[in-house]
């Protein structure tokens, strides 16, 4: 085995040297074109991953529709830590009427689900020109049919497994990564 040399020596990053931006810097901060609709997702703690991935990738909106809980509860804030004051969110009981409205707006509408035809995630055509709305559902059912049929196109993460089915908290930080990544870093307001 080849030894290893000139290896720096590595230590974890103490909190406080983390160069975190207040609430109000993050409001004031440019966000890429990306909003997020949750469709009746019944896991609180995936509600409060979602605000906590959205705060990380400096997502625009978050759209809670049906049975979606909403802040501000005990069991979102515990993985939420927070994201819940940062990032932008609305309620709404009816989640078609919501992409409807996005649409209406010019957002490109991207059911992150298992559907014919769908766009595999490593083919997916990220342009900086475009709003992105991407639709993640419940647990069990995933993206309503109906949100399906109202899409511009469908979203598959590729997968080799046997399961071929991820939880709706590690779905959100794939995708949101691969839009964060692609729409570039925006540019943070100076401390």
């Amino acid at each position: 085995m080849q030894k290893l040399q000139n290896i720096p020596s590595m230590k974890k990053t103490p909190n406080a040297d983390l160069d975190r931006i207040s609430i109000d810097e993050f409001k004031a901060a440019e966000k890429i074109p990306v909003v997020v609709v949750l469709d009746n997702v019944r896991s609180m703690h995936n509600v409060g991953s979602t605000f906590r991935t959205a705060d990380a990738f400096i997502v625009q909106k978050i759209f809670l529709t049906g049975i979606t809980a909403k802040p501000p509860h005990r069991e979102i804030h515990k993985t939420a830590l927070g994201a819940t004051d940062s990032v932008d969110w609305e309620y709404s009981e009816n989640t078609l009427e919501t992409i409807l409205k996005l649409k209406e707006d010019g957002y490109t509408i991207i059911s992150v689900e298992q559907a014919k035809p769908h766009v595999s995630l490593d083919q997916l055509k990220i342009n900086s020109e475009t709003k992105y709305c991407l639709v993640f559902g419940n647990e069990v059912f995933g993206v309503s049919e109906e949100i399906i049929k109202a899409s511009h196109l469908s979203l598959e993460i590729p997968q080799m497994g046997t399961k071929h089915s991820l939880n709706i908290s590690v779905t959100v930080g794939i995708v949101l990564w691969k839009m964060f990544e692609a729409l570039k870093l925006p540019k943070l307001p100076d401390k």
